[in-house]
């Protein structure tokens, strides 16, 4: 008996020594869980509202101006009241059924499923990340918006009002949706070649420049096209609207951080120097070829910038986005100047010369400058530059061929059911604003 209790006495011993390692144990679980667990962050949440409504910031007014400077009176108000029913509808479409097509939950590489329609599960509590899930879908719905907004410049001035809108529509379900699941989404198949593609180098830039090249092929030129005055009405506007752009791109950018971080401070700064590089690098390429240095080229140059750094922002440095920007503009102006015109193509406010371009020389260029030797924050995992760029080169081929086949259908299935894309030769000619709505932009 008293060795049974002796025995006891020391199995109490060693239960009680054991304490302090098993409460060791239960604080380091009760801290794995809490790590892993999402916490709200109100810094990380701030910067998103406010990089959201940045975004917005450059679709009404910023890509609204932008166009409507661009195009003649005649047509001013068209282009305005596209883009504002484009950023209407997207709005409604993202959340009923575009959220979820994109970021749905789906273990598919191409398409974000059906988990998440009409927000399903979703609650002001939730979070995506250390932010409310509402502000992410907020963030990415306007992604979506100014992407489909970008589109009408392709063809702006001779395209039924309808007819646009139904294209944007289906463009958004079929193109949109599973190139941004694609590239952002975890499981993603771009995601999953871990593709640079920081803020929409090709889910908008390539997308909406091959959209509206396809376009403006498929509806031909406008009436009149090299042969009469088409230029721009008012380059006021147009310095307005690409500077809102210039200030509401640091939302598009450093907001695509998600979050209030170092990732965001690069991403700001590499804004700043990637659009001064592409300003001074179409000033100068312009003037090399023309003797003069225009104020409708500066403010492409800006533009041609900030396409470009899009994809790079968060992955190369401050000095190589400079470098970036400069060779983006540069080739955009080419495009712009020289290659449209040998091609005979009408793309009206050179959305495929500068976005599409821009976009392709970004994506492209960020699986360079993101060299460490170049400045850059280095390859994905243990990558080399070929490979890195021969990952780039795949998403941007993809993104071309699915956006260009699939537009090309969808354009011609909008003019089977509207009877034409394109309003009467004297509507046109009579200008898109009394012909579809009814209005004047000017009252002189």
């Amino acid at each position: 008996m008293k060795n049974l209790m002796k025995l006891s006495g020391l199995t109490a011993l060693a239960s009680l020594a054991a304490l302090p390692a098993l409460a060791q144990e239960a604080t380091e679980a009760v801290v794995e869980v809490a790590e892993a667990a999402p916490t709200l962050d109100t810094g990380d949440t701030a910067w998103m509202l406010i990089s959201t409504a940045l975004v917005l910031f450059m679709i009404l007014p910023g890509v609204a101006l932008f166009y409507g400077g661009l195009v003649r009176t005649k047509n001013m108000l068209s282009i305005l009241m596209q883009t504002t029913a484009i950023t209407a509808m997207c709005m409604v479409i993202y959340v009923l059924y575009g959220y979820s097509f994109a970021f749905g939950g789906s273990e598919s590489a191409y398409f974000g499923g059906l988990g998440k329609l009409f927000l399903s599960g979703i609650t002001p509590d939730t979070l995506s990340g250390t932010i409310p899930e509402y502000v992410f879908i907020s963030f990415q719905m306007t992604f979506v918006c100014i992407t489909s907004a970008l589109i009408i410049g392709g063809f702006a001035e001779r395209i039924k009002f309808g007819a646009v809108l139904l294209f944007v529509a289906l463009w958004a379900t079929i193109v949109y949706f599973p190139i941004a699941h694609m590239a952002w989404d975890a499981n993603g198949l771009f995601f999953g070649w871990e593709v640079f593609d920081f803020a929409g180098g090709t889910v908008v830039h390539i997308n909406a420049g091959v959209a509206a090249l396809v376009g403006a092929i498929v509806v031909g030129p406008r009436i009149g096209y090299g042969k009469e005055n088409m230029a721009p009405h008012s380059l006021t506007l147009t310095l307005v609207g690409a500077s809102i752009l210039f200030v509401g791109w640091f939302g598009f950018n450093a907001g695509s951080a998600l979050g209030a971080s170092t990732t965001a401070g690069l991403a700001m700064i590499n804004t700043f120097t990637a659009t001064a590089g592409g300003i001074l690098g179409w000033i100068v390429v312009e003037y090399l070829a023309r003797g003069k240095a225009s104020m409708l080229g500066g403010a492409s140059g800006m533009v041609a910038g900030l396409v470009a750094i899009t994809p790079a922002a968060g992955v190369v440095g401050p000095v190589g986005a400079i470098f970036l920007g400069a060779i983006a503009s540069a080739a955009c102006y080419y495009f712009v100047a020289v290659v449209k015109n040998k091609l005979g193509y009408d793309d009206s406010l050179d959305v495929f010369g500068i976005h599409g371009i821009g976009g392709i020389i970004g994506a492209v260029g960020a699986g360079i400058f993101c060299a460490p030797s170049l400045g850059g924050q280095g390859f994905a995992g243990e990558r080399g530059m070929m490979e890195q760029v021969t990952y780039q080169v795949l998403a941007v081929g993809i993104t071309i061929v699915w956006c260009a086949v699939m537009s090309y259908i969808l354009f011609k299935i909008v003019g089977a059911i509207f009877g034409g894309l394109r309003p009467a030769p004297e509507a046109e000619r009579e200008g898109l604003d009394l012909t579809s709505h009814g209005e004047r932009a000017y009252h002189y």
